[in-house]
């Protein structure tokens, strides 16, 4: 039995891209955006606690397998591929991954869809930036960011770069300014998220509401849970979707 026996796939397509979708639950919408290997058990379980919560969930399935294990292995098979697909941002400064386009339009067809505030949208590490890239769309009102780790922190500049181009900082930095906060999540000294906690500090100000967790550790929501950290999104989409 597959953990996604119990959501409904289809298919949402945008400008000619197409990619899966599963959803299950009532409520405000919310987008919750896999890691590297893809949507593993972990991250179903994590959707599943946000369903049980009381809102809808969308997951696209970007990359990877959809329900499989989180291993070694499985991101070995994962990562070259990614290395290669355009739709993703790896390594460059300055840049809004281009898949991010396709998710704002997922993003604003869940809001056309259930009104209220706006949708949540929570991204982790390699896909980790990709809620505040969504926030360009004014659907998003709750964008979360778990330990986001693109562009790969290879040098100061990428450490710190918080994968948007200029035209979508500006945008963002004005959301965040007439009152869209930003929450973001990792272990303190994960060097996969670079210095771009400090950026985002600096661009949004109080805004950036950072949770960071001592000790040894990547994934905050998956492999290395802290179920504060469940607990401070979980709060965060309730001020933000339901108020």
């Amino acid at each position: 039995m597959s953990p996604l026996d119990s959501w409904t796939r289809a298919t949402h397509t945008a400008d000619g891209i197409s990619h899966d979708t599963y959803r299950k639950g009532t409520g405000p919408g919310v987008i919750v955006i896999h890691e590297i290997p893809g949507m593993t058990a972990e991250v179903i379980a994590f959707g599943e606690e946000v369903v049980a919560a009381g809102y809808t969930v969308v997951m696209p399935h970007l990359f990877g397998e959809a329900g499989g294990a989180m291993s070694l292995g499985a991101v070995a098979k994962v990562f070259p591929r990614l290395c290669v697909n355009k739709e993703f941002t790896k390594i460059a400064l300055n840049e809004t991954t281009p898949i991010a386009t396709w998710l704002r339009t997922l993003a604003a067809g869940l809001h056309d869809e259930l009104g209220g505030p706006g949708v949540g949208a929570l991204g982790m590490c390699f896909t980790g930036g990709y809620a505040l890239a969504m926030m360009v769309d004014s659907s998003v009102a709750a964008p979360v960011l778990c330990q986001p780790s693109t562009p790969l922190p290879l040098g100061r500049q990428r450490a710190a770069d918080v994968n948007l181009s200029p035209e979508d900082l500006a945008i963002v930095r004005r959301r965040a300014a007439a009152g869209c906060a930003v929450l973001g999540l990792r272990y303190r000294d994960d060097k996969a998220t670079g210095t771009r906690f400090e950026t985002l500090r600096e661009e949004l100000g109080e805004q950036f509401l950072s949770v960071e967790f001592g000790g040894k550790g990547h994934s905050v929501v998956t492999e290395h849970r802290q179920q504060e950290a469940v607990d401070r999104i979980l709060a965060f989409f309730d001020e933000r979707l339901h108020h």
